[in-house]
């Protein structure tokens, strides 16, 4: 019963863990796609510097969230690994 009890909150604390990752990751996501795309629009285009020869508000709305995006990805996959492994999950393990 007590090693049933261990196990369980082993499964609790690794499925925070995977929580409080995604959730910050999904409100790094939404900053960067309505925050800077949307909401930030006209000030980043007017303080900061063009990309190429697009406003840089412009540039984060169409390139920029998706770059974004794509790091967050990679971020996620590593960070995912790391708490395979501190919580015994990984394929290494087996």
């Amino acid at each position: 019963m007590y090693a049933y009890r261990m196990d369980l909150t082993k499964k609790i604390t690794y499925q925070q863990a995977c929580s409080r990752l995604v959730f910050g990751l999904l409100i790094i996501w939404f900053s960067v796609s309505f925050g800077c795309g949307i909401f930030l629009r006209e000030w980043l285009d007017a303080h900061a510097p063009p990309v190429g020869h697009a406003p840089f508000g412009f540039w984060m709305a169409q390139q920029g969230a998706i770059i974004c995006f794509i790091f967050l990805l990679v971020v996620y996959a590593v960070a995912m690994g790391l708490i395979d492994r501190r919580y015994g999950y990984s394929k290494e393990d087996n």
